[in-house]
């Protein structure tokens, strides 16, 4: 059996920060109380603050201005993967436009990773893309075999900057491909889109393979409204 290990202090502290800033308690571009003050409230020695704060700083959430007080930074623009990646983990502070958002990206750089995919590594697509014909109609399956099939599309691609920015969202990615696949349309659409990248990838055809993915990417923004706007259960 593998345990997690536990967190360390600084690990511990940067996180309350996050979750203090994402909850307003420190808003952006204010300044953080003074480090003794700060430390005090956390229940953290100062090594341990300080720690903390450059790995915020690292990822911009703060900036550490030496004689002044720690700025905290307007992140959605100083800041980096990390950043995206510990919002995409905190569903309670995402923003409204925060999945359309995210699903928009994906609408840009997944026709590029499918084109890619199947130029450098055509017979692998399609071998996995076989095992997508029978699925479940199920939308947790439809959720975890999309994650894979996009994971390992970017793998494929042979550039590692697509596969490092689909796991900052790994955690969120299943969350929010369950309540998606809650849709039939999007199940049924998705299985034509497995299909179609299938018959691409047999024929070693990338700039098709682009095209449908562009094709279905499109379709889930516009099926990610259809989902969130259905009301909940009573």
């Amino acid at each position: 059996m593998e345990w997690e290990a536990p967190k360390k202090p600084a690990e511990l502290t940067e996180s309350r920060l996050v979750a203090a800033i994402l909850e307003g308690d420190f808003p952006i571009d204010s300044h953080l109380p003074a480090e003794r003050q700060l430390a005090r409230q956390l229940g953290v020695t100062r090594p341990t603050l300080r720690e903390a704060l450059q790995r915020l700083a690292r990822d911009g959430w703060v900036e550490i201005q030496h004689g002044k007080p720690t700025r905290v930074c307007n992140y959605w623009r100083e800041g980096n993967l990390a950043v995206l990646a510990a919002i995409a983990q905190r569903p309670e502070h995402q923003p409204s436009d925060f999945i359309p958002n995210l699903l928009y990206f994906r609408q840009i750089v997944a026709p590029a990773y499918a084109h890619l995919a199947v130029e450098y590594a055509a017979q692998q697509i399609a071998k996995l893309l076989e095992g997508y014909q029978n699925l479940p109609d199920d939308p947790a399956v439809f959720a975890q075999v999309d994650w894979d099939l996009h994971q390992k599309l970017t793998i494929a691609s042979g550039n590692p900057v697509f596969t490092l920015i689909l796991n900052g969202f790994r955690d969120l990615y299943p969350l929010l491909g369950r309540r998606y696949f809650t849709l039939p349309q999007a199940r049924d659409y998705s299985r034509t889109f497995y299909q179609d990248l299938l018959a691409s990838a047999r024929q070693g055809n990338a700039d098709q393979a682009e095209a449908v993915t562009r094709r279905v990417m499109v379709a889930s923004l516009n099926f990610w409204h259809m989902a969130t706007s259905r009301k909940e259960p009573q």
